[in-house]
């Protein structure tokens, strides 16, 4: 099946595994942390670790609710499980 581009529209960038987006976004850190970078390739690579940190917040939060739906009860019976909130 072919996937059809709307005019005006770019295709979606491809999202990484959550594990090469953090490798990436360490990469990133370390770049910054290098402090050999002009302003302006400063400024995109903050842009892109931001990025790159909602990717791995969307990924992680995607992993905790699949957990919480197939945990088992006694029986051996899936159930959803509620969210344990911490007041820290």
């Amino acid at each position: 099946m072919a996937i059809a581009k709307t005019a005006g529209q770019p295709l979606p960038a491809k999202i990484p595994p959550f594990e090469e987006a953090l490798q990436n976004l360490e990469k990133v850190v370390e770049m910054m942390e290098a402090d050999e970078l002009p302003l302006e390739t400063l400024l995109a690579k903050y842009e892109e670790g931001i990025k790159l940190v909602k990717i791995c917040q969307d990924k992680l939060a995607e992993a905790e609710v699949k957990i919480q739906q197939l945990e088992k009860n006694a029986a051996g019976e899936f159930k959803l499980k509620p969210l344990e909130v911490s007041e820290t």
